[in-house]
């Protein structure tokens, strides 16, 4: 039974990729910072859950003594003064490229991010792509393998649950970056696409773009969560200036919700170049056939049809 350590293994998508590898029989050990937040996959068979500090080598390289396989999902969204763009994003694949060689361990496969390049606005892409760069020169010594998705959707996201609640909570909703545009992906596609990867030598040393099956602008998918909850709103477009002041603005805020490095990665459009990967055995499932599963049955509406259908009515 190869075993699987998975960095970020407690998130959305990790979950996902958890879940899949648990049921193909891999022994999988998940590395969390806290093992409370990973109750949801204790339960799962040949799932351990690790307390693991990644930003320490030693304690890093302990937790990874065991692999066969390593697969870091582990990304932030927003830069600061404790964790930074910097260390999450270059310097831990880098760090993870030099014990997973010490320790012998070959298979390696990274998540990266959609438009990632040295040349990209934002900060976030180009230490993503600082993080591919890092792990790819070592293609002689590790079999890595990169997937760069646009955003992901599905229960649990931190996107189009976003804009749900925003939707419900504000008749009139300024948006910034209107015309930006993405091709979002299923979270469970991405989950397969890394599980369909392991095995699969051809992988090796490549990089994959991954969306879903169709380009929306901005305004278009906040104008869908909106219809799909039955909500009646305005939705106001900002230009480029009033875009970065309200990012500014949600700067200030206890919570980040929006940054001006955000601002700044919508200025190219998170759309694959590439065709969907052809060694995946299928093709990724549209946002429409998804969404409303989980967004209509946290209506009242839903509520009263679920009332209605255990009533026999």
């Amino acid at each position: 039974m190869k075993q699987v350590c998975v960095l970020g293994g407690s998130g959305f998508v990790g979950s996902a990729i958890v879940a899949k590898l648990s049921l193909l029989g891999y022994s999988v050990n998940v590395l969390t910072r806290r093992r409370e937040s990973s109750k949801h996959l204790i339960l799962l068979p040949n799932v351990t859950v690790q307390e693991c500090n990644v930003m320490d080598d030693i304690a890093l390289s302990h937790a990874l003594k065991q692999a066969d396989i390593v697969i870091n999902l582990i990304g932030i969204l927003h830069n600061s003064k404790k964790i930074s763009f910097k260390a999450m994003h270059n310097e831990l694949p880098k760090r993870l490229a030099s014990i997973c060689i010490k320790l012998g361990i070959k298979r390696l496969l990274h998540m990266s991010a959609l438009q990632a390049s040295a040349q990209a606005p934002s900060a976030y892409l180009r230490s993503k792509s600082d993080g591919e760069d890092a792990l790819l020169i070592h293609a002689k010594e590790l079999e890595v393998t990169i997937f760069r998705p646009s955003i992901i959707f599905g229960r649990g996201d931190g996107f189009i649950n976003l804009f749900a609640s925003l939707v419900k909570l504000l008749p009139i909703i300024f948006l910034a970056k209107p015309n930006a545009k993405f091709q979002p992906i299923y979270v469970e596609d991405v989950a397969e696409a890394f599980v369909e990867a392991i095995e699969n030598m051809d992988t090796y040393g490549k990089s994959y773009d991954l969306g879903g099956p169709k380009v929306y602008t901005l305004r278009q998918l906040v104008e869908y969560v909106a219809k799909v909850l039955g909500k009646k709103r305005i939705v106001i477009g900002l230009n480029n200036a009033l875009s970065y002041l309200q990012a500014f603005a949600m700067e200030l805020l206890p919570i980040k919700l929006m940054t001006r490095d955000n601002v700044r990665s919508m200025e190219v459009d998170s759309v694959c170049v590439t065709s969907f990967p052809g060694f995946l055995n299928f093709q990724p499932q549209a946002l429409e056939a998804v969404v409303p599963v989980y967004l209509i049955d946290k209506t009242p509406r839903a509520a009263l049809n679920r009332f209605r259908t255990r009533a026999g009515r």
